[in-house]
């Protein structure tokens, strides 16, 4: 009785106010939210009181060298006939899946440069491309808001082509980012533009959990990118057009454990640190920070020289197999290797020679961190080998 009262004077009062009194009411709050928000800001920026570049300076830490023959371009892939937009590797690092403008996907024999396998994609509109952990499947998404996953066992049809093995639908919005859980292949994470992630069951073709949409702890803008913890599978980060990452635990999907400011502009590209406490980040606005995920603290922030520069945009990321060294692929046809403790740039490959001939879209470490693999809009992948004496970092 007293709760159908108290509806009852809820619903009274509402009619009572008007609509600039609902709009005024309104306004307030959002003020009153985004001083709460800036009061947060300079807490945590009163909290953390150095970088790791200051700290590691501070212990007298030497910066990484580079000889002009300790990463050398040793193969360039050439098949596609239209923009790379994403690459994978697969756990053995000999082989390599990159989706293009053209429409397809193409498996490479990273020792040979040998394609093993050309998939026409059903929608030619691909965003991203994914290696299954033991390597028998291939998963790919883009503008038909759909995850498609190919058996590279699977006999060809009568087109010669390989057919869809499963087709896993339920975003409203194209699929930006997918990527398998680091330990089995019948789960997967996508991204979409619909500001949702979703855990996918690949046996079923079922979603298991949702993340963010109806959630106010979830993005508000189109999600970008994802990283799966290689530490605990049932982590990941997300990175959004909000100017956020979010940190989100697979088994509590109703909200965000921890969400990442510090960025001003989007989110283009996230990877887990290899230790799993931390992440980076790319973003539209031309900088890579670290983020550590207990603390919820930006460690450092990685400033390209041209930073000043709208147009300069990080595309991706992605870690030496010790953390070490930051590789980052810029829209201007950069790609920096940054000593992430003293946060100096030791390398440009696009200084190099061989380089990439347009912006670098897309790069990936292989598991062993012997190698990296660029993919540009120049149409090609390249694969860059440590030489000389160059240990591996």
């Amino acid at each position: 009785m007293l709760d159908f009262v108290f509806s009852i004077s809820i619903w009274e009062l509402m009619e009572k106010m008007s609509l600039a009194e609902l709009k005024e009411r309104h306004s307030a709050a959002t003020e009153t939210v985004a001083a709460l928000r800036e009061q947060l800001k300079q807490r945590r920026q009163h909290l953390l009181d150095t970088d790791v570049a200051t700290y590691a300076a501070a212990q007298g830490k030497a910066p990484v060298r580079f000889g002009p023959t300790d990463l050398v371009c040793c193969r360039t892939l050439q098949g596609h006939t239209g923009k790379v937009y994403s690459l994978d590797w697969t756990p053995d690092r000999n082989r390599i899946v990159s989706a293009s403008q053209d429409g397809r996907l193409i498996v490479w024999n990273a020792l040979t440069s040998q394609k093993t396998h050309t998939i026409k994609l059903p929608c030619p509109w691909v965003m991203t491309c994914a290696f299954s952990p033991t390597g028998q499947s291939v998963a790919c998404g883009g503008l038909d808001s759909v995850c498609s996953i190919f058996n590279l066992n699977s006999p060809p049809d009568n087109d010669a082509n390989l057919p869809v093995a499963r087709t896993l639908s339920g975003h409203k919005g194209y699929v930006s980012c997918c990527r398998y859980y680091p330990d089995e292949d019948t789960h997967l994470i996508t991204s979409s533009g619909d500001h949702t992630c979703i855990l996918w069951d690949i046996t079923t073709g079922l979603r298991t959990s949702v993340f963010g949409g109806e959630f106010q702890s979830g993005h508000t803008s189109d999600v970008l990118s994802v990283s799966v913890n290689g530490s605990n599978s049932r982590m990941f980060v997300s990175g959004s057009c909000d100017a956020t990452a979010r940190l989100w635990d697979a088994r509590a999907a109703s909200r965000a454990v921890r969400t990442f400011y510090g960025h001003e502009g989007d989110v283009d590209a996230v990877k887990f640190f290899p230790d799993g406490y931390r992440f980076g980040t790319g973003s539209a606005d031309g900088t890579c920070r670290l983020f550590d995920i207990r603390t919820g603290h930006q460690l450092q922030v990685y400033r390209h020289p041209d930073n000043g520069n709208r147009e300069l945009h990080v595309t991706s990321v992605a870690f030496s197999i010790s953390g070490r060294l930051l590789f980052a692929g810029y829209t201007n046809g950069d790609c920096y290797v940054w000593d992430t403790l003293l946060a100096q740039m030791v390398l440009n490959l696009g200084n190099l020679q061989n380089s990439h001939e347009g912006q670098i879209s897309c790069l990936g470490l292989s598991a062993d961190g012997s190698a990296l693999c660029t993919g540009s809009s120049d149409r090609n992948l390249k694969i860059w080998a440590f030489g000389g004496h160059r240990k591996l970092i």
